[in-house]
């Protein structure tokens, strides 16, 4: 992902707590399913950290339902979604951008299959 020696940081939290966040850092009120906290860009010589990545395990077991996916694959898809807004990803840029991003998410979450 070009960035290997950086450090990442994961919070599964409930509804409640991801709203709040939400809320004080997007100004959306209620809860999603991911949100990304980037600690610089991943090519910043100065920081150690990429950033944080909080997924609600409330909204990601909706999701699983909704989709009939297994609740460990929705994980790792919003795993890799935070991932990827650290790295400078933004699905909300432009029709383009959402395309470029969501194929990213099939490519890397189709390697994670093939390791397990």
């Amino acid at each position: 992902m070009g960035c290997p020696s950086k450090e990442l940081s994961i919070l599964f939290t409930d509804d409640g707590h991801i709203a709040k966040l939400n809320g004080i850092y997007r100004k959306k009120e209620g809860p999603t399913n991911v949100l990304a906290f980037p600690q610089g860009s991943p090519d910043d010589l100065f920081t150690d950290m990429l950033g944080d990545v909080v997924i609600s395990v409330d909204t990601a077991g909706r999701e699983a339902e909704s989709l009939g996916e297994p609740f460990e694959i929705t994980i790792q898809r919003l795993m890799i979604h935070g991932l990827l807004h650290l790295l400078g990803y933004d699905h909300e840029r432009s029709g383009e951008a959402a395309e470029e991003m969501e194929k990213e998410e099939r490519r890397l979450l189709a390697m994670i299959r093939e390791d397990n």
